[in-house]
């Protein structure tokens, strides 16, 4: 069950390469439809998780808006749709929340700004250039911020990805190629082992969105580990009720066999520091 973990740079042709290669493997490609788990669990509306992703919201609205949850229930669906597998999943960070599991490859498809303008303004049909290269700029300075204050990641770094592709030498026909050698590669083969590591992952981001969406815990910020089923909570809560309360909530949640709950209460002393400067 191929996965593929794609971003592109804007222009670069990343969208006829992933839109190709999900045709001549019979893989679904996964784009938008993010926005819609994402904007119901945020009870959001579509249009402005997607403007918030591209960098296009105004100031009021990114300020408004919860980056956190964004970010959990984000990597809750990469991790679900990754599971299903057969899927091509381009942005939406999955070339670094994929980048754990071993047979899932991180692919990027880049092209210099002066090639990428070129592009563009023949598909806009315009001879604006300074409207293109703004656009450009600005979705590019949307990925970089959004890769690093969610995944402290430089957007670019192409230590982060399992191959580089740059389509001002490379045609989308041969991108394509490539990334289908790649996958026939023994290092990209699904083993029980990189399964398992991809479900333990999925777990882990589904518990975390459970604990979000529970007003009695959406506030603690704690760790998860997941083996097989058995969740481990790790962390310091405020109170006994929340380290209740986010036992509950993990036990609820589908595959969950078992929850050892290690989550210990702030102290006392430095819970009253706390609430005497709230």
């Amino acid at each position: 069950m191929p996965v593929i973990a794609m971003n592109q740079e804007m222009g670069s042709k990343g969208k006829d390469v992933a839109a190709l290669l999900a045709q001549q493997l019979g893989l679904t490609l996964v784009r938008h439809e993010v926005v819609d788990h994402v904007a119901e669990k945020m009870r959001a509306k579509k249009s402005l998780i997607r403007r918030i992703m591209e960098g296009k919201a105004g100031i009021i609205e990114g300020m408004a808006t919860d980056k956190k949850s964004l970010a959990i229930y984000t990597a809750e669906e990469v991790f679900e749709l990754a599971l299903k597998g057969n899927v091509v999943i381009r942005g939406w960070g999955a070339t670094y929340l994929l980048r754990a599991v071993p047979h899932i490859p991180c692919i990027r498809v880049c092209a210099p700004l002066e090639v990428r303008m070129k592009w563009l303004m023949a598909q806009l049909e315009t001879d604006d250039e300074e409207l293109v290269r703004e656009e450009l700029r600005r979705s590019d300075a949307a990925h970089i911020a959004n890769m690093q204050q969610r995944f402290g990641v430089t957007w670019g770094d192409p230590l982060i990805y399992d191959m580089v592709l740059n389509t001002e030498r490379l045609s989308v026909e041969t991108c394509v190629e490539e990334i289908k050698l790649l996958l026939q590669r023994p290092e990209f083969q699904e083993t029980p082992q990189s399964r398992a590591k991809l479900q333990n992952l999925a777990l882990e981001a589904r518990v975390r969105s459970a604990l979000k969406s529970d007003p009695d815990t959406d506030d603690i910020n704690i760790t998860i580990e997941a083996d097989n089923g058995h969740v481990k909570l790790l962390g310091i809560v405020l109170h006994d009720s929340e380290r209740v309360a986010a036992e509950k909530t993990a036990r609820a949640v589908a595959g969950v066999a078992a929850v050892d709950n290690q989550l210990k209460v702030m102290s006392r002393s430095r819970l009253f520091t706390s609430e005497k400067y709230d």
